[in-house]
């Protein structure tokens, strides 16, 4: 796991922040937020909220305080321990892209299944710079609706000893999430104790949590599990068109989120969670990579540092349909504001395509190697008197040449990153080699890891306590 121990970016003045804070303080107040589940609705009125058919009227004050309660940081279990990450501080967690129904494969662009799901998590294993797997990394559309989150957990659980993510898709789905975790760590008191679980819980922008999520978030806070408030906004369509607005939605979405996982169980751990971008005013497509969602990815991590709570955002994303240069630029542009803004827990740091409705195999890697490479500029420089090398200087002179210098020499091996992905061939040896280009060399990369992936070791009575749960619950519902 990384720690950012370089300086945060902060955007916003003293001035700047007073004015969104009050801004969300309106918001809850005046216009309110609906929460679409009778127990959410109940647990807020029974605090001393005014409710009013589906909509929750906040106390700014009272928000607060439920807000207090949440842990500023939080350590995350995976069952091989030397995977397990802490959330928070100074801490960065990177899972791959989730949610895309369609795949990337060369040229070729098809359904997910669940071969590619298994795929793509065989590939986080293999990627150091990668934490999680994340959770739904390709919809597997070959399998039954009902039921495929059993065989997506399974495969998160069996092919990854890293932390993975819940699904949310219902509360059914949760529970039996939970079920399929209790089993891997050995028992619900392991899992309450130190959660193994993170779940992605989003707001449906503006202003409104729908049942399904609630369901969801009801399951996993009730089981000490994190959850990360999502606010989805894409500015001009979910948002006003204002960054500033936008921001001050997304706190108002995020915060009462928060309180609400506060109610059903104080002091479990959430995430204030952010997906900010905008679309293009001409066609109405959602846009990635722009510059209005980095300065908000900025503001973001100001905005929870403020309200000491661990954060996500960012990732690789992209709006682009193929691996190609506008790919690489705009999953920069969105990755290089993360790490500024220090983010804990980034989903779709690898992956992502086509503004999120593809997973793409070649992005996967590059992604991966920007990873990487922001990881290592953001370690911060050792300074000491051997690192000024004044011997080299002594031994090397005037006007002479640092490639045979002893200080070299013994330091050759390791004094710069070496990218795995990248060419720094000569033209005449590039072109001898194929004239690959960076989708061509990411091709050759995952095919190479599936290759060479050998599955983390695993108790064969809990494999086979987590097939049996599987089988029995795909009956039981039906598929």
């Amino acid at each position: 796991m990384f720690r950012n121990q370089m300086p945060r970016y902060e955007v916003l003045s003293e001035e700047a922040m007073s004015t969104l804070d009050g801004g969300w303080r309106r918001l809850v107040s005046e216009i309110g937020v609906e929460f679409m589940d009778v127990r959410a609705r109940d647990l807020f009125a029974a605090a001393g909220q005014k409710v009013d058919d589906n909509t929750v009227f906040l106390d700014p004050d009272f928000v607060l305080d439920q807000v207090a309660k949440a842990p500023r940081e939080f350590d995350l279990q995976a069952r091989n321990p030397e995977h397990s990450v802490h959330i928070g501080g100074d801490a960065m967690a990177f899972g791959a892209v989730y949610g895309p129904p369609f795949v990337r494969e060369g040229d070729v662009r098809r359904d997910g299944t669940m071969d590619d799901f298994r795929n793509f998590a065989r590939l986080a294993q293999s990627f150091a710079a990668l934490d999680s797997a994340g959770g739904v990394v390709t919809e597997p559309n070959d399998t039954p609706l009902d039921s495929r989150h059993l065989d997506m957990t399974y495969a998160l659980q069996t092919l990854t000893d890293k932390a993975y993510m819940g699904n949310v898709v219902s509360g059914v789905n949760a529970r039996d999430t939970i079920a399929m975790t209790e089993i891997l760590f050995g028992s619900r008191a392991a899992i309450e104790e130190t959660p193994a679980l993170i779940s992605l819980i989003n707001c449906n922008s503006p202003l409104r949590w729908d049942d399904r999520m609630l369901e969801a978030q009801f399951e996993y806070s009730a089981a000490n599990q994190p959850v990360v408030l999502t606010p989805f906004i894409l500015m001009g369509a979910m948002s006003p068109v204002t960054v500033p607005a936008a921001l001050v939605q997304q706190m108002a979405e995020a915060l009462s989120g928060i309180a609400l996982s506060q109610l059903i169980r104080p002091g479990c751990p959430v995430v204030f969670g952010s997906f900010l971008s905008n679309i293009d005013m001409q066609s109405g497509s959602p846009t990635f990579g722009t510059p209005e969602s980095g300065i908000g990815l900025l503001c973001t991590g100001q905005i929870a540092r403020h309200f000491n709570l661990p954060f996500r955002t960012g990732g690789g994303l992209t709006s682009s349909q193929v691996p190609d240069a506008q790919a690489g630029y705009e999953a920069l542009m969105t990755l290089l504001p993360t790490f500024l803004a220090g983010a804990n827990f980034v989903m779709h740091s690898a992956g992502w395509l086509e503004g999120g409705l593809v997973a793409g195999y070649e992005k996967f890697v590059i992604d991966a190697q920007l990873v990487e490479m922001l990881q290592h500029e953001f370690t911060p420089l050792e300074i000491d008197a051997a690192s000024l090398a004044f011997d080299a200087h002594e031994e090397v002179g005037h006007g002479g040449h640092f490639l045979g210098a002893m200080h070299t020499m013994e330091r050759f091996r390791t004094c710069f990153y070496r990218p795995f992905l990248s060419s720094s061939e000569n033209y005449e040896r590039w072109m001898r080699g194929g004239a690959k280009d960076t989708a061509a060399r990411a091709t050759e990369i995952y095919r190479k890891r599936l290759e060479e992936y050998e599955p983390p070791p695993l108790d064969d009575a809990i494999r086979e306590e987590l097939e049996a749960y599987v089988v029995r619950r795909r009956a039981e519902l039906g598929d």
